[in-house]
Parts: structure tokens; C-alpha cells; sequence
């Protein structure tokens, strides 16, 4: 296949995914019942609107809040589609009222909507109001867009670079360039620093767990600055951007984050775009005229008992002074965003926020793109497009992007474009070759089996295992497979949600993390703050979850633990760019079959074996998993070091 050949096949599958998602949405949101897509997280209801004032373009802006279930868990976010309907003609919510806008910020039981009417419309009044998350169409156009846009380029610097990262040409470097090291970074950091100066075209950093990917990137950001006026950094989620944008505002850099954090910290919000409008010498003028063009709009809709021509032509004037305010209120919130622009030095976004319109005419010479390997490949394309040169951060051996298509997953589109860069020009990547995060049994056997043996623990970490907890703790042992095989665990599928459970290897493991528990009593440090171990319980199927919280609830020593936020259950995709002292996970596989569904998925396991710092406790049955060669292997190393436990030790005990 040629490059655009292989682009076009990326196309196909991208509209395919897009057909599912809508298909999925329309199952949980279109044909469900009010109650139904409250408990989804698709919906709030009832809602009262509490504000509304006029935002840019003279559209109405209106701040909601939530008047029941303000605790129920929802999927609203910043840059997503809503719109609010009535129920005055059904109690569906499902009628031709709808007011459809973006959601621009979110508080816990609150959001601004800015709509896409001048006006509110009359039903507003009528019946009680709710709010419908819908389908994302935007993210898909941007992708396609900017896939069109890279397919039929030619002669410019995007197709230079689609043919580098597709292998087709050679990544070229600056030759002989002097180099100064980071003072806080380690060899391999700086090496993947030096290789970013360097490089004319692209640069990948490979960060496997805990070798400090973010502050590698952080640093190789803070010495581009200072050969380039303005970057771009982006990430696929809310949370990586957030992170970006605080470790980057740390160092004095001036940032501004496109689109609205999802974490809400002091550092965050002033570093907002609508924060930095308002902290605007000219942001009083601003306010003033749409404050004016609010009055005069409310003056000409005020009601009166004699209307006549007089009086018609009295609420003309009053609009048309009013859309003339609204229109000086534009030019000048305009000229407000280019003056800061003019002076950012990085921009912050998420990948499809990189194609906001209030920055989608710039460009950049240099795009970072940080959880590359986590990003669909089309959403990558949206900043590139608008870069001279781009440098990705991510770890491939981690988890890929999430694909609801399966036909579209089985035929490449969770082939990210990190992965096929990486596989096609590996010059252009440095790998971080030492981990601050876990002790080196934890660490080895994915090291084998991921990167090539080439990972080192930092000496902070090689022996630092729970003795740091207690003294008294002899075990020594970082890591334990407790095997259920010959227990007669076997495994519980529901067919109606195609998950799995196993409540007697739960029970066990519960057992083992009471007993391991006991060993910990409450101590202080020197200044007399409670050491505290965090333990994160972990498996891949949804009902085992359930099952363990259940029982986790029941068991007060442990539910306390939860409600101190030091114990947490949940899937791998929820540890994901996470780290605990101990962490716990339960196979839940057991049949005769040697059937491991999605547990073949190994960059998963992957993940969830390097959240734990200083114990891993697998359980599991090895009869069913040893099918797979990768947990054959698992199951030997844990036998070569001493880890290997039969359940029977515990029932025993």
C-alpha cells in the first residue's frame, strides 16, 4: 500500500467507528426514558437556569444547574455537545424543543452552555427543563477534516512529514550539535532531550512506566522556548493536558490552556483563556458594552399596552444599537485574544482542542504530543497539520486507544500513529531507561517482556519494598502469585453483559490483603504525620468489580479504608498514569476450556502490574492462563524467584 493508499483505509475505518459510536449512543441516549439516561450519565434532570448572559457572536450564553440528582455520577464535560429540552409534551424529554449548544464550563451540579441562538426560545418557560449530552459529531469532522487535508497535500511541509512518519523518507537530524545536559535529568532523559534538538522533523520519547516521561517532556519543552517563540502541546485526554499545563506553568512559562480543565485548581484557572480575557487591561471596556447591549435588547422587548409605529420603530433602533454594542463587543474580545497570543509561548489543548477557532489560523514550529500511543491516529493529524515539526510521548506497550468498533479494531485502528513511526524510522526515538517507581521484582518480568531487558530501577526504589511500613515486616518478596488451580474457583459469566466473575478468588484475595493488613499497624513519621499505604484492587472484568466492592463494603476495617481514599477497585484503564504502594489484581478466568478473553490483551496486564511501587499480588488460576504463553512465562518467573503460592496455603492458614 502507498502512503495515501494506507491514509484513505485509516478514512474508511474512522467513518466506521464513527457509525458505531452513534449507534451506541443511540442505543443508551435516543430510544431510552428520562430515568434511564439520568442513571447512563447521559443526561441531568430536572435542570433550572440560573443566568444568561450574551458570549461571543452575540449568542446567548445560560448557566445550569442540576435540581436532582446532584450526586449521581454523569459524563458531562468541557467541549461537549448538550442541549436542553422540556418535557411539556412527553415524559421521554423526546420532542421537536431542543436549544443545542457546547458546554463550556462545568462545576460538580452546574454549566454554562453557550448555545448557538441570539435568542432564548419561548417553550424555555414551559414544563420542566433537562439537559442531553449528544452525539460528538464535531470531533469526528476534525479528524476527517484534517485526514482529507493530509491525504491530498502535496508539495508542502504536511506531506514532507506524512511521508517521514509513515517511513517513506528518512527523519532527518542536525548534525554535530552542541548540547548541554539538564542538571536534573538522567542520562537517557537528556539523551531523549538532545535527540529532540536535534531533529528536523520528529522525535518520539519512549517512556515505559514510572521512567519520568512528563518531566522528560516538560524539559525538552522548557529548551525549545528557547529557540522558538510559541509551541504547541497536546495530549488526547483533559487530565494528561491538565497535568502538561501545571508542570509547564511551574516553571514560570507564560501558558495558555485551551478549553476548560477538568480539574479545577487555582493554577489551572488562571491559566484559562477566559481567565486571561478577564485579567485584560481592555476586559472592563468589553464588559461594559455587552452589560449596554443587555439593557437595550431588555428595553426593546419590554412590554407595552399601545404599540404602534412609534413605538416599532423605537424597539429597531433599540436592537440595532443593541447588535451594534454586541458587534464592538466582538471586535475587541478579538483583539483582546490576539494580543495575548501574540505573546503565549506554549498553547495547551487537547488534540481536537488544537482545532478550536480561536486558534486553528496559527501555526507552530514545533507540536508536542503527549499519551501519543493512546491517541487515535486521525486525532493526532489535527495539530500536525498546523506544525513544522512534531515530538511524540508515549509508551506503546501500554494501553492503546479505546475503539468501540470491533471491525474497525480487528482491521487497525488502534495502530496508532506512534506505533507505526516508531516500527518504521526507531532512530528517531529514545527510550527512558530508568524507573523511579518500583522495586525491581515488580519491574523485571515486564522489562523481559516488553523492553527488552533494558530498564533499570533507580537505587531509590530496587530494594524499597514495605519493610519503609514496618521494620518488623520480613517477607521480603515484592511480588506473589497465589494460583487457585485445584480449587474448583470456577468462573460465572453473565450473558447479558458479556462479563465474568469469580467470587471465591475475590474472597480469597480479600483474605490475603486482611492478613497482609495486620502486619502495618498505624505508625507516624517524624513529624507525626499517619504513614499510609494505598492499595488499588484491580480487575479487568466489570462484574468481579462489583463483587469485590460489595464485599469491601461489608468488611469495616477495609471500607474505611475506602472512604479515605486509600483503597480503590476498579479496571486497569482506571490505574491508567497511576501508581500504588500495593496493588492487588484478580485474573477472574477459570474454566477447562483455557478461554482468557480479553486478558490476551497483554499491554493491558502490562499496565496493571507497573501501577504497584512496592508489592503485586496476582490472583489467579494457572491452569486456565498458562494457555497463553505470555502468563506460561508470568507464572515460571514468579516460580524462579520464590513468589509462587498455592491457594491452598492460604484456605489453610
Amino acid at each position: 500500500m502507498t502512503v495515501k493508499e494506507e491514509l484513505s483505509q485509516v478514512q474508511t475505518l474512522l467513518k466506521m467507528e464513527q457509525e458505531e459510536d452513534l449507534e451506541q449512543y443511540k442505543l443508551k441516549s435516543a430510544k431510552s426514558p428520562i430515568a434511564e439516561r439520568k442513571k447512563s450519565g447521559l443526561c441531568w434532570y430536572p435542570i433550572a437556569i440560573t443566568a444568561t448572559e450574551i458570549g461571543f457572536g452575540g449568542k446567548v450564553v445560560v448557566e445550569i444547574e442540576r435540581q436532582g440528582g446532584r450526586d449521581q455520577l454523569h459524563l458531562f464535560q468541557t467541549g461537549k455537545a448538550a442541549s436542553i429540552f422540556t418535557n411539556s409534551h412527553n415524559d421521554q424529554g423526546h420532542n421537536s424543543n431542543q436549544l443545542s449548544g457546547v458546554i463550556m464550563t462545568l462545576k460538580r451540579n452546574k454549566l454554562t452552555l453557550a448555545t448557538n441562538k441570539e435568542d432564548l426560545p419561548d417553550w424555555i418557560e414551559a414544563g420542566k427543563l433537562g439537559i442531553d449530552l449528544t452525539f460528538d459529531e464535531m470531533s469526528y469532522r476534525e479528524m476527517e477534516y484534517a485526514l482529507k487535508k493530509v491525504i491530498e497535500t502535496e508539495g508542502t511541509r504536511l506531506a514532507q512529514l506524512r511521508e517521514v512518519l509513515y517511513g517513506v523518507q528518512p527523519a532527518a537530524f542536525k548534525p554535530n550539535i552542541p548540547f548541554r545536559p539538564v542538571p536534573q535529568l538522567n542520562d537517557s532523559q537528556n539523551e531523549a532531550v538532545k535527540n529532540i534538538e536535534a531533529a528536523r522533523d520528529v522525535a518520539i520519547i519512549h517512556g515505559p512506566p514510572g521512567t519520568g516521561k512528563t518531566t522528560t517532556l516538560v524539559q525538552a519543552v522548557l529548551r525549545t522556548l528557547e529557540s522558538e517563540k510559541r509551541l504547541l502541546v497536546c495530549a488526547p485526554s483533559n487530565t494528561a493536558v491538565d497535568l502538561l499545563t501545571e508542570k509547564i506553568a511551574e516553571q514560570g512559562v507564560n501558558v495558555i490552556r485551551i478549553g476548560h480543565p477538568s480539574r479545577v485548581s487555582e493554577m489551572l484557572l488562571q491559566h484559562t483563556l477566559d481567565a486571561q480575557i478577564m485579567n485584560h487591561r481592555d476586559y472592563k471596556n468589553l464588559k461594559l458594552l455587552r452589560r449596554n447591549a443587555e439593557e437595550y435588547k431588555s428595553m426593546a422587548f419590554q412590554h407595552k399596552r399601545k404599540f404602534g409605529w412609534e413605538e416599532r420603530e423605537q424597539r429597531r433602533l433599540l436592537k440595532e444599537e443593541s447588535k451594534m454594542m454586541l458587534q464592538e463587543a466582538d471586535e475587541i474580545e478579538r483583539y483582546i485574544i490576539d494580543d495575548l497570543l501574540s505573546r503565549v509561548q506554549v498553547i495547551t489543548c487537547t488534540l481536537v482542542g488544537s482545532a478550536n477557532r480561536v486558534i486553528r489560523h496559527l501555526t507552530y514550529d514545533t507540536v508536542f504530543i503527549d499519551e501519543a500511543a493512546q491517541a487515535l491516529e486521525p486525532g493526532c493529524w489535527i495539530p500536525i497539520t498546523r506544525a513544522n515539526r512534531v515530538v511524540l510521548a508515549g509508551d506503546h506497550f501500554q494501553l492503546p486507544p479505546t475503539v468501540k468498533s470491533e471491525k474497525a479494531d480487528r482491521l487497525g485502528l488502534s495502530r496508532t500513529l506512534f506505533e507505526k513511526c516508531i516500527d518504521r524510522q526507531p532512530n528517531v526515538a529514545v527510550m527512558l531507561k530508568t524507573q523511579y517507581r518500583m522495586h525491581h521484582q515488580i519491574m523485571t518480568f515486564s522489562n523481559k517482556r516488553f523492553y527488552g531487558g533494558e530498564l533499570k530501577a533507580h537505587e531509590s526504589v530496587h530494594f524499597s519494598d514495605l519493610h519503609h511500613f514496618n521494620p518488623a515486616f520480613t517477607e521480603g518478596l515484592a511480588v506473589e502469585f497465589i494460583d487457585t488451580a485445584g480449587c474448583g474457583y470456577n468462573e460465572q459469566s453473565f450473558s447479558e453483559t458479556s462479563s465474568v466473575a469469580n467470587p471465591e478468588e475475590a474472597d480469597l484475595l480479600i483474605k490475603h490483603l486482611q492478613q497482609l493488613l495486620q502486619q502495618f499497624p498505624k505508625t507516624e513519621d517524624e513529624n507525626g504525620r499517619e504513614n499510609k499505604l494505598r492499595i488499588g484492587v484491580i480487575s479487568p472484568y466489570r462484574a468481579q468489580i462489583n463483587y469485590l466492592k460489595d464485599q469491601i463494603e461489608q468488611i469495616p476495617e477495609l471500607h474505611e479504608l475506602t472512604l479515605k481514599k486509600l483503597l480503590s477497585v476498579g479496571t486497569v484503564d482506571s490505574f491508567q498514569g497511576q501508581e500504588r504502594d500495593i496493588i492487588y489484581i484478580s485474573m477472574v478466568r477459570s474454566n477447562d476450556r483455557g478461554e482468557i478473553g480479553f486478558l490476551a490483551d497483554i499491554r493491558r496486564m502490562n499496565v496493571g502490574m507497573t501501577r504497584a511501587k512496592k508489592k503485586l499480588v496476582i490472583v489467579g488460576e494457572s491452569a486456565t492462563l498458562t494457555y497463553d504463553p505470555f502468563y506460561q512465562e508470568f507464572v515460571q518467573y514468579t516460580e524462579d524467584i520464590g513468589a509462587y503460592r498455592s491457594a491452598w496455603e492460604l484456605i489453610n492458614d
